[in-house]
């Protein structure tokens, strides 16, 4: 007498998706003795009810928790809230996620560092410049063209007024010039 074979999670032989051939589903129909085929049909029908059992159980839960939550005033929004806000604590409190906002951090950091450093870097050169004898030169020349159009204004104020005196006096010199050339 070959050895009983229980149906279940150790069967070695497959069961037959649904749309495969009906003549495979005969051919395995046909290896199975009609005790077996019987008692396949029982633990299909029990398993079919554990199923139906379990749907209107999950279902009932579902009512019930619906229930609750409108007693308590929980509505979509707030879940959401709270699904939103715990699924970001779950992120921020993993390991990538600190690696990253530390690198980030650090890359932080020396961006600021090298911005300051090139800032104090062209800082440095415009002081170079201004302390430079050509740039002397060109704001000696500025404030004796200053003193000749503005008359005896005091010394000094920003650059731009002396921008805008030096532009003033070109403009005088060339309608004094061109005045000069009409009247020869």
């Amino acid at each position: 007498m070959e050895p009983r074979r229980e149906p279940g999670l150790l069967r070695t032989d497959s069961i037959p998706e649904v749309g495969e051939d009906a003549a495979a589903t005969v051919g395995m129909a046909e290896t199975l003795s009609e005790e077996e085929q019987d008692e396949l049909r029982r633990e299909l029908a029990k398993v079919e009810e554990e199923i139906q059992t379990l749907s209107q159980v999950l279902a009932a839960k579902e009512k019930h928790l619906a229930e609750i939550k409108r007693k308590l005033g929980i509505n979509s929004l707030q879940e959401l809230k709270q699904n939103i806000t715990k699924s970001w604590q779950d992120v921020t409190s993993t390991a990538a996620y600190k690696r990253t906002s530390e690198t980030l951090s650090q890359a932080g950091q020396k961006a600021s560092a090298a911005f300051s450093t090139v800032g104090s870097v062209i800082t440095k050169k415009f002081e170079d410049v201004k302390n430079s004898p050509t740039f002397k030169s060109f704001e000696e020349k500025v404030e004796n063209l200053k003193s000749k159009v503005g008359g005896n204004k005091p010394a000094g104020g920003d650059f731009g007024e002396v921008l805008n005196s030096a532009a003033n006096a070109s403009a005088t010199e060339t309608i004094a010039e061109q005045t000069e050339e009409e009247t020869h």
